[in-house]
């Protein structure tokens, strides 16, 4: 039975509904371009039309670029709206844009034309506190000043700048009512064998870092200029498919911390820190041993690295999920407070360090030398280190070749391996340039060295303990032996993950 006055009813309220979306629309600053409209292909069946792909502007929001203004929900509101419309480009136009903590979404491309700044505001609030990773655990801390979870697809590019506040002071604060915590000494100072451990710390509650990305997929950060301040500048964690190429950075901490990641490529980056250029972590302890997500598959090329206070390059001392297939190729050490190329961890730790190459490395300005690997006593002791022989990282397959080294103090010290494990493994061909020492190797085996043609070194060029393998003829013993460890012990209760 047809009911005339309920279906007249029903166009108008429909016809109302749409004329009334139709203002909105037009109103909105997005546009949705279309490449082509849906059409047959060549076995007569339709082929969708592809993704509209949204861009906007972030001034189209109400960013103002005044540099007083604080921009952050303007920025975001663009941000938000490119996620939720399927993805596309945020644009930021020259100016300089304050701003708080910012969030990626999927599919998110966040370009910075030249002369355009993202500054961060000098105020603490405006990070919120979550969950972070420092030092190789989780704690409590504040969120980055731009930040991406659980996302894919992003991209942040241009010749524009992101600068961190730099009235944010130091790295960590301390709680209301917390202990002292524990302070690094001085590079080079010496430490206690078995370590300080973090127990006084974990009240501390960690500053943001200036881009933090966790557990996203396909990430690209290209040609963009970084201002870091006290705490680390980039810090992918948990991520695959990651690129960071093109980009300088200036920091007055670690440059680049690749935290547990797989698939990374370092290309073309310029570094200026204070702290390590670049590190590649996996956490530390029985927290990242059992959680056991490896760093793997790092390509590092053809960058430049001047460091301050520590190394060019760090790979640990934070290696309890373990760190396999490392290539560093065609780079520059202009400078380092350390060593240029420091391979670092200690009992405790667990898993490995393996498959580690560098290739075509030119190293001059390192104040400690060329090369050292220290598995012995790096780091922060964590309160629930790994016991027993299982603390112990297993290391294998070093390879360094044409390697061209100006005045560095010592060329390799790799004594600070642990007899119970040495490093199965290590290659080092094809060297020249001058240093003050030369090689200081114990606790190897299947070690190859060729073409070591370096001058102006003191004393022997190769002194070994408990080495075997090719080109250690007329070696001298080696008379500075690293202290062995106490091992650790089983703890009386058994870890649990919490």
């Amino acid at each position: 039975m047809n009911h005339p006055e309920w279906e007249r009813r029903t166009f108008l309220k429909k016809a109302g509904q749409g004329l009334a979306s139709l203002p909105l629309f037009a109103a909105l600053p997005v546009s949705l371009e279309a490449k082509e409209p849906a059409r047959q292909n060549a076995k007569g069946h339709i082929a969708p039309a592809e993704k509209p792909v949204v861009k906007l502007k972030v001034r189209d929001f109400g960013a103002t670029g005044d540099g007083k203004t604080k921009d952050t929900l303007a920025i975001q509101q663009a941000l938000d709206r490119c996620s939720v419309l399927g993805g596309g480009e945020v644009l930021v136009a020259t100016g300089e844009y304050l701003t708080g903590a910012l969030v990626l979404r999927s599919n998110t491309t966040l370009r910075l034309e030249e002369g355009a700044s993202l500054i961060g505001s000098p105020d603490i609030a405006d990070y919120p506190m979550t969950q972070v990773r420092w030092e190789g655990r989780w704690i409590k801390g504040y969120g980055a000043f731009l930040s991406a979870q659980d996302a894919e697809n992003i991209t942040i590019v241009g010749k524009g700048k992101i600068i961190a506040s730099s009235a944010i002071k130091g790295r960590v604060a301390r709680a209301a009512g917390s202990p002292m915590v524990y302070t690094r000494p001085p590079a080079g100072a010496p430490r206690d064998p078995n370590g300080p451990t973090n127990v006084a710390r974990q009240d501390i509650i960690r500053h943001p870092a200036l881009m933090e990305f966790t557990h996203c997929k396909n990430l690209l950060v290209q040609d963009v200029f970084t201002q870091g301040n006290d705490m680390w500048s980039m810090h992918p964690v948990y991520c695959e498919n990651v690129t960071f190429r093109n980009v300088i950075v200036h920091s007055g901490a670690d440059g680049i911390d690749v935290d547990s990641c797989k698939h990374v490529v370092i290309d073309g980056c310029e570094f200026e820190t204070r702290d390590d250029c670049i590190s590649l972590k996996s956490g530390r302890g029985m927290e990242a041993n059992v959680i056991g997500v490896v760093c793997e598959d790092v390509r590092i090329s053809n960058c430049t690295f001047n460091d301050a206070v520590w190394a060019c390059i760090g790979i640990g001392s934070e290696t309890s999920g373990g760190i396999r297939n490392v290539l560093v190729e065609h780079c520059k050490c202009l400078g380092a407070r350390t060593h240029a190329i420091y391979i670092k961890s200690r009992l405790g730790r667990g898993a490995f360090i393996e498959d580690i190459t560098m290739n075509d490395l030119e190293v001059s300005n390192a104040k400690l030398g060329f090369l050292r690997i220290n598995i012995l006593n790096s780091g922060l002791q964590d309160p629930n280190p790994v016991p027993g022989l299982d603390g112990i990282p297993t290391i294998r397959n070093y390879k360094f070749s044409n390697i061209r080294v100006t005045d560095v103090p010592v060329l390799v010290q790799a004594s600070e391996i642990h007899p119970d494990k040495p490093l199965d493994g290590f290659s080092l061909t094809n060297v020249t340039g001058t240093c003050g020492k030369g090689m200081l190797l114990a606790n190897m085996k299947h070690v190859e060295l060729k073409d070591i043609k370096v001058t102006g070194f003191s004393g022997p060029l190769l002194s070994t303990q408990n080495v075997t393998g090719k080109g250690l003829d007329g070696a001298a013993p080696l008379t500075e032996i690293a202290k062995t460890p106490d091992p650790i012990a089983t703890p009386a209760t058994a870890y649990t993950l919490h």
